[in-house]
């Protein structure tokens, strides 16, 4: 692990209902996550049946970003978005 990086504990939530498909990791400390930062959680992938809510304990490695990394996230960041729409044209009789 380099400098700028650094183990912490997490608590990782995977739901699989009607009502809710998502997947949240909490880490311990409250730490800020910013622009450019990773987070891997370690562990195998959590896949609960339809229908359930698994919650489980696990270690993440959390890398800080440069300030470079930052910088170009935040900056990009919302070009990025623009990837997300979906533009249509069809002609109208």
């Amino acid at each position: 692990m380099s400098g700028r990086s650094f183990e912490v504990g997490c608590t990782v939530r995977v739901s699989h209902t009607f009502d809710d498909l998502s997947a949240h990791v909490e880490l311990d400390g409250d730490l800020p996550i910013h622009p450019g930062d990773q987070v891997r959680v370690h562990g195998q992938a959590i896949n609960p049946p339809y229908g359930a809510v698994c919650v489980e304990r696990r270690r993440a490695t959390v890398t800080r970003a440069t300030w470079f990394e930052r910088t170009w996230t935040r900056l990009t960041g919302d070009l990025d978005c623009l990837t997300l729409f979906d533009f249509g044209f069809t002609e109208e009789p």
